[in-house]
């Protein structure tokens, strides 16, 4: 990688039909605009009064005409167009500069000295040629240490083919439907936690700690191998049930239901339901918001446990494994029908967990009991219709039975 300091003037920077044009601001390694108004006019003040303004970095992409990537000072540079544009003003009490008043001035209305001061006031940048792309994202991250950068926009210039992954499924189209905006990568943020999940084979700690490692471990990730298929698999379905922007794909909810779509695809027919799936969904929010608003002495207890998970640690693998658990039990009663794939004998933890529930921890054999209340680590959960005579493993195919009973009916 080759350097070269060079002097800009502010004039051929902020021309609109010169290398303005020519300069990008947002390579996919940088970070959006986050600068405040006051932010920048206190450079513009700076830059009127001749102070130094820190060097820039640029990325030269090509010659004939140079193009540039900014890798460091996208910030400066975007209020310094701002400003030259007219889209903000110096403060009501900025301070004179030189005898020349500035208070609540716009680039076109400073006296023609302070805007002569300000066309050739010449920045400080720092040329990068012959570099690749790795070099570009080190030295970006090298330069922004120390400054508040989130997690995942360190994340986004992370070299590697994890990241270039997850900035490929931002482009799904399930992501213009979420509810969440893309502020400062939060579509990454969302994309990099289901690949996690995915990698990991359900819930599982989702936090920056942990995807850092991941996008550190699987820098040579397969973008065309078995998890990446399935989490464009999952994200596809998603899609599919969801064809339009819906407010109420909040964060939370967009991890919990990747998990849960994830374990309709592994082990249950999804076809018959897919279509329902939408409905089903706006309904639970409609009950959830419902029990939000009442008093938490009169909501339902497993509805308080939701919005306690929804409210606080949000990426723990224990609040992630509650809300699946809790959509897919509220699924599973919605369609008690839905069957598992290639005939499974054994129940699913959530569909037993979902036929406990139902039927109240109370035996539903009644041969050798009056209907026993069980605890939850001694009882069966038993086909009505027995699975040896065509009975189906589902939750309507499904009751509580106490060990007595249901010994008791397999002897028969």
């Amino acid at each position: 990688m080759k350097t070269n300091k060079k002097p800009f003037p502010l004039s051929t920077v902020s021309a609109a039909n010169g290398i303005r044009q020519r300069i990008d601001t947002n390579p996919d390694f940088q970070r959006p605009a986050v600068w405040s108004t006051s932010q920048k006019q206190l450079l513009v003040d700076s830059i009127l009064r001749e102070y130094d303004v820190p060097k820039m970095y640029w990325r030269k992409l090509s010659s004939k005409p140079d193009r540039y990537d900014v890798v460091d000072g996208q910030q400066r540079l975007r209020a310094i167009w701002s400003f030259v544009d007219g889209e903000f003003a110096l403060p009501a009490n900025a301070e004179p500069v030189d005898g020349f008043a500035t208070a609540d001035c716009k680039y076109v209305a400073l006296s023609d000295d302070l805007r002569i001061r300000f066309d050739t006031y010449a920045l400080d940048v720092v040329v990068l040629e012959d570099t690749d792309e790795n070099e570009v994202r080190e030295m970006f991250l090298r330069l922004q240490n120390g400054t508040s950068l989130k997690a995942q926009e360190k994340r986004n210039a992370m070299p590697g083919k994890m990241r270039e992954f997850v900035k490929s499924l931002t482009l799904h189209v399930f992501f213009q439907r979420v509810g969440f905006a893309n502020s400062r990568f939060t579509h990454d943020h969302v994309a990099a936690q289901m690949v996690c999940l995915e990698l990991a084979g359900g819930p599982v700690n989702v936090k920056d700690g942990d995807l850092n490692r991941m996008y550190q471990s699987k820098q040579a990730f397969d973008a065309a191998g078995k998890e990446a298929k399935a989490v464009q698999r999952t994200l596809a379905l998603l899609a599919e049930v969801f064809p339009d922007k819906t407010p109420e794909l909040e964060r939370y909810n967009a991890i919990a239901l990747y998990c849960v779509i994830a374990e309709l695809q592994r082990a249950y027919v999804v076809a018959d339901i897919k279509a329902d799936l939408h409905a089903w969904f706006l309904e639970f929010e409609t009950r959830r918001r419902v029990q939000d608003a009442l008093d938490e002495d009169q909501a339902e207890p497993e509805w308080v446990s939701y919005k306690e998970r929804i409210s606080h640690s949000t990426d723990a693998q224990d609040s992630i494994r509650f809300r699946m658990d809790f959509l897919m039990r509220d699924l599973l009663t919605r369609f008690p029908t839905l069957a598992l794939k290639d005939n499974q004998r054994d129940f699913t933890y959530i569909q037993k967990l979902t036929v406990f529930r139902r039927d109240h921890q109370l035996c539903q054999v009644r041969l050798k009991c009056e209907g026993e209340k069980v605890v939850w680590d001694a009882w069966h959960c038993d086909h009505k219709l027995a699975w040896s005579k065509g009975g189906k493993t589902t939750v309507e195919n499904g009751q509580v039975a106490c060990p007595a009973c249901n010994l008791s009916k397999g002897a028969d």
